[in-house]
């Protein structure tokens, strides 16, 4: 007999996975949630900026110990120093405290009746005509068997226990950045997020200032992980994001005298959403779903819409009383496909566009497009900013073409 039954086991209490949680509990459903990390939010592995959208669209409202800063919109950086200013509502949100943040989720779930269980790391799965069974062993690596009804894998970027239900959730070098990133201070800030590009500053990638109270910032940069293998599927030999980012750093007024209070590297996502994200019983949502932005690999608004997304879809099959492939596909993957995955389809070809750029291309861009422009691009609308960039250097053609062909 399991140690616990339950309607509904998800697996990961990040973003995803807690929103997930909260709306299911919510709906009346039996929500258990286990989380490999002694507590839920730490360590912190993201730059944690977060925009408007979702939370708006909940309707919930930050406690305010939950994030450091409120951000009004951004800066964005050429290679030779051009700057762009984006502001409107889009460009308004926070930079969080994500192991506050991740917290007060996985709390408000447990406010709607799911029960969570930090530091249980689910290792196997087996999947049979009646339910789920997950194994997971807990910090004294005693072992746990948990029997539900349907899986949900919020996992992020490890995603075993999808792959092991037959997810494609491996990764190529090509659709993953590494990254590193400092805590540093002070740092004076006009509460803007700052984005700099170019080849010599971060090689398919972009370095971020995002700042924070008291003068903090987060410091990061991620570019093209089979660019940093030196290999010869065309690495650059001896190339690391920290490298490239300690350069940036001693070259900028202010940091090169701040202090660094915390750093760690790591990867992420920027590739297409995995082929499938459904199956009997089972859903994938979030980062390991791939549902994360190509062009910066921000993943905690569409990780909390996937959440909801798929909590309702699974409320509609308990009703029904249908956990099939088919019935999950059509209340959950192919909506999310039809409306917020067209969106990361044109970034993903924009983040190709973009990549294929010299910094002089880049250049032209910078000193061509305006910053309305820029957000007309940010929300989809391509073709006047696109004709902008050709008027003045019709080569480009070639590159942007696919952007045009929607």
């Amino acid at each position: 007999m399991a140690d616990i039954e339950t309607d509904v086991v998800v697996v990961g209490a990040g973003p995803a996975g807690s929103t997930f949680a909260r709306i299911a509990a919510q709906h009346g459903l039996d929500v258990v949630v286990f989380d490999k990390r002694k507590e839920i939010g730490n360590p912190v592995r993201c730059g944690e900026g977060l925009g408007v959208a979702e939370v708006m669209k909940e309707g919930l409202d930050l406690p305010r110990y939950t994030y450091s800063i409120e951000i009004y919109g951004a800066k964005v950086v050429g290679p030779k120093g051009q700057e762009i200013i984006l502001r409107n509502e889009n460009t308004r949100g926070w930079v969080l405290e994500r192991k506050y943040f991740d917290k007060w989720l996985a709390e408000l779930a447990i406010g709607k009746g799911a029960k969570v269980y930090a530091y249980h790391r689910a290792f196997d799965v087996k999947r049979d005509a009646d339910g789920i069974t997950l194994y997971v062993a807990d910090g004294d690596e005693k072992v746990k068997e948990i029997r539900a009804k349907m899986l949900i894998s919020a996992e992020g970027m490890e995603a075993l226990i999808a792959r092991k239900l037959g997810f494609p959730t491996v990764h190529r070098l090509y659709d993953v950045d590494t990254c590193y990133q400092y805590e540093m201070e002070p740092y004076d800030h006009e509460n803007l997020i700052e984005l700099y590009f170019g080849n010599e500053i971060a090689p398919r990638g972009y370095v971020w200032i995002f700042p924070k109270a008291h003068k903090r910032a987060n410091v990061g940069i991620g570019i093209g992980a089979h660019l940093a293998t030196g290999n010869k599927r065309g690495g650059l030999p001896g190339a690391t994001p920290k490298v490239f980012l300690d350069k940036f750093i001693v070259n900028d007024v202010q940091l090169k005298e701040a202090s660094s209070l915390l750093n760690f590297g790591g990867v992420i996502s920027v590739g297409e959403p995995i082929n499938k994200f459904v199956d009997d019983r089972v859903m994938v949502i979030g980062t390991a779903a791939k549902q994360v932005d190509p062009i910066h690999g921000g993943g905690i608004e569409l990780a909390m819409e996937a959440g909801v997304m798929a909590a309702e879809a699974a409320a509609k099959a308990f009703e029904k009383s249908d956990m099939s492939k088919d019935f999950l596909y059509n209340n959950y993957e192919a909506v999310w496909r039809s409306t917020r995955g067209k969106e990361i389809e044109t970034r993903l070809k924009l983040r190709k566009a973009l990549e294929s750029l010299s910094d002089d291309d880049l250049n032209h861009i910078f000193d061509t497009l305006s910053g309305d422009d820029v957000l007309a691009v940010m929300e989809g609308k391509l073709a006047g900013p696109i004709a902008k960039v050709l008027k003045g250097r019709p080569s480009l053609l070639k590159v942007l073409k696919p952007l045009m062909l929607g």
